[in-house]
């Protein structure tokens, strides 16, 4: 598993997240919209905006700001029309990160993500050096202290989950891309609530960092997760044990 998909589990499970609800809505209603421009809104047909909306819906996004959201991508509202990037970058101790961005403008994303990179000692990098240090796999979390992981075990292996595991108060679920609907929808007729369900870009091996390192690392991290533009960012930190963000 990512280090930082890790991290920000770990952060939601101690209420760390709440007061970025809001922020983490507008990007799911961003990347339903543009699934719903680039492929229609009937997600039957839509496996993007079907894998947005069980994202949405993973993370407890109400009903309506997902029907809205679709609208607004078919044009039965006024929206956006939001633009895909994907920036490579490189941090000290060989730390990689993948950047996705959907924005209405191109070049203030480029010099927003450029300028957190500078101030926080990272560069960007070649296309390719660092997506192929990743593969793309579904994962879905739920909360550790609701439920163990043999409670989630049987499900998610009926569902088609290639692996369960249990570390700092978070059950994560991983599947290939194309299982992970499967599997959702067999925690889903059990009754499991998850924090949450996507398809996330992980690495394959990760980098060890102390904890002044990794501290600065997150922090560059989750300012560029601030950034409106800014979808998801990945990274192959490997958080150390016990630690703890000032």
């Amino acid at each position: 598993m990512s280090g930082h998909s890790k991290w920000a589990t770990i952060k939601h499970a101690k209420g760390a997240a709440d007061a970025k609800r809001g922020q983490m809505f507008t990007k799911l209603i961003k990347e339903i919209s543009i699934a719903a421009r680039m492929g229609g809104g009937n997600p039957e047909g839509n496996p993007r905006l079907r894998t947005a909306i069980i994202k949405a819906r993973g993370a407890n996004m109400p009903k309506d700001n997902i029907d809205r959201a679709i609208k607004k991508g078919t044009g039965e509202l006024e929206g956006v029309n939001y633009e895909e990037l994907t920036y490579e970058a490189f941090l000290g101790g060989g730390v990689g990160l993948l950047i996705e961005v959907l924005t209405d403008n191109k070049n203030r994303a480029a010099a927003d993500v450029r300028n957190i990179l500078t101030r926080g000692g990272g560069e960007l990098a070649k296309a390719g050096s660092v997506s192929r240090l990743f593969k793309r796999l579904g994962v879905i979390t739920l909360d550790g202290e609701k439920y163990t992981e043999d409670q989630i075990m049987e499900a998610a292996l009926e569902g088609g989950a290639e692996d369960v595991s249990a570390q700092n108060g978070i059950v994560e679920v991983t599947s290939a891309p194309e299982d992970f609907e499967a599997v959702m929808e067999a925690l889903n007729a059990k009754q499991f609530e998850t924090m949450s369900a996507e398809i996330s870009m992980v690495a394959e091996t990760e980098v060890s960092l102390d904890s002044e390192a990794a501290g600065k690392a997150l922090k560059l991290i989750d300012r560029l997760e601030e950034s409106d533009d800014v979808q998801n960012v990945y990274s192959n930190i490997s958080i150390p044990d016990g630690f703890e963000a000032e």
